[in-house]
C-alpha cells in the first residue's frame, strides 16, 4: 500500500512540475512576443536601438503603428513629433523655469533690455535618429534654450533701444526668426514660430521713458493748440476776405445799376427833348401839370403877357325857369 501511495505522489509531483514548466514557458513566450511588438502613437516617432545593427541603431526611424523588433537585442526610444513650446519670461509660471527667465540683452546704444520670448518648434521626423544620437531627450534645455537666448542677444545689439520698442521691433523679430530657423534646421529641429512677447527695462530707464513720453505728449498738445489757432486765424481771414469780396461785388453792382439808371434817364431826357422840339405847347402842358391842383389864380408882373391862355374860372349862374302853378 505504501509503495502504491509513493508511486501516486511521484506521479502527482511530476505532473505539477510539468504544469509549472509549461506555465513558465508560456509566460516567457508571451513576454518575448510582447517585447517584440512595439506600438508607436500617431504623434511620436521611434528610434530602434539595436545590438544587431551597425552603429547600434537602425538607420531609419519608425512611425505610427505596430512594429516588430528583436526581443532583448532591440528596443525603441520614442520622441514626440508634435509642436512644442519653450517660453522664457520674467513672469513666474509662464516659462519652463521658475522665476525670472527673461533674456538680458544690451542694445546698440548701451541700454539694458529684458526680452520675453517663446519658441514654437517640432522635431523633424526624418531627423529623429540624428537628434537621438546628438541630444537624446536633452534637446529642449541643451539646444533650444541656449540657441534662442544667444540669437536674441546678438540681434538686439544691432538696434538702439528706441528702435527696439517702436519702429524696428518687427524687423528685430524677423531677424531672430530667420537666424533661429536656420540654426534649428542644422540641429534636426523645425522652427514653427518665434514670438517676441515683451520688452521691458530697468526701473530707472522706464521712468526716463515715461517722462519723455509725457514731454512728447505735451509738445504734441501745444502743437495742436498752435494748429488750432492757425486754423481759426485762417478761417477769420477767409471770412474777412469773403466780406471784402462781397462789398466789392455790391459796390460794382451799385455802380453798374447807377450807370444803367443814368443811361435810362439820358434816353428819357432825349426822348423828352425830341418831343418838345416837335411840339412847343408841351412845355405849357407840363408846367400846368406840375402846378398844385388847388391853384385857381396865377399872378404875373404887369406889362407881361400870359404864358398860356388861362382857363375860364368864372361861374355862370344857371337860369331857372319859373314854376307856374295852375
Amino acid at each position: 500500500m505504501n509503495n502504491v501511495r509513493n508511486v501516486r505522489n511521484i506521479g502527482i509531483n511530476r505532473n505539477a512540475s510539468r504544469l509549472f514548466l509549461i506555465i513558465v514557458v508560456v509566460v516567457l513566450v508571451i513576454g518575448v512576443v510582447s517585447s517584440a511588438i512595439v506600438f508607436v502613437p500617431p504623434d511620436q516617432a521611434g528610434v530602434v536601438v539595436s545590438y544587431l545593427a551597425e552603429g547600434g541603431y537602425r538607420k531609419q526611424p519608425i512611425y505610427s503603428g505596430l512594429h516588430f523588433v528583436v526581443p532583448i537585442l532591440e528596443h525603441v526610444e520614442k520622441y514626440s513629433i508634435s509642436r512644442q513650446t519653450y517660453t522664457m519670461s520674467a513672469s513666474t509660471g509662464e516659462g519652463q523655469r521658475e522665476g525670472d527667465d527673461s533674456i538680458l540683452a544690451r542694445t546698440k546704444d548701451g541700454q539694458q533690455v529684458y526680452i520675453d520670448a517663446s519658441v514654437i518648434y517640432a522635431i523633424a521626423p526624418p531627423k529623429v535618429v540624428e537628434l537621438h544620437i546628438n541630444w537624446q531627450d536633452r534637446y529642449a534645455e541643451g539646444l533650444v534654450r541656449p540657441l534662442a537666448r544667444g540669437i536674441i542677444r546678438d540681434a538686439a545689439s544691432q538696434y538702439g533701444v528706441e528702435e527696439i520698442v517702436s519702429s524696428e521691433r518687427s524687423k528685430l523679430e524677423s531677424s531672430i526668426t530667420d537666424q533661429l530657423s536656420t540654426k534649428m534646421a542644422e540641429n534636426d529641429l523645425t522652427l514653427v514660430d518665434f514670438i517676441l512677447r515683451n520688452i521691458h527695462f530697468s526701473d530707472e530707464y522706464a521712468a526716463a521713458i515715461e517722462q519723455k513720453q509725457i514731454a512728447e505728449q505735451q509738445a504734441l498738445q501745444a502743437q495742436f493748440v498752435v494748429e488750432t489757432k492757425k486754423q481759426e486765424a485762417e478761417q477769420a481771414r477767409q471770412v474777412a476776405q469773403g466780406q471784402a469780396d462781397s462789398t466789392v461785388i455790391n459796390a460794382k453792382g451799385d455802380a453798374e445799376a447807377r450807370v444803367v439808371q443814368a443811361e435810362a434817364e439820358a434816353k428819357a431826357n432825349q426822348l423828352i427833348a425830341d418831343s418838345i422840339r416837335g411840339n412847343p405847347e408841351l412845355i405849357s402842358y407840363l408846367y400846368i401839370q406840375k402846378l398844385s391842383p388847388g391853384v385857381q389864380t396865377i399872378f404875373v408882373p404887369s406889362g407881361n403877357q400870359f404864358i398860356l391862355p388861362l382857363p375860364d374860372t368864372t361861374t355862370q349862374p344857371t337860369p331857372t325857369t319859373p314854376t307856374v302853378t295852375p
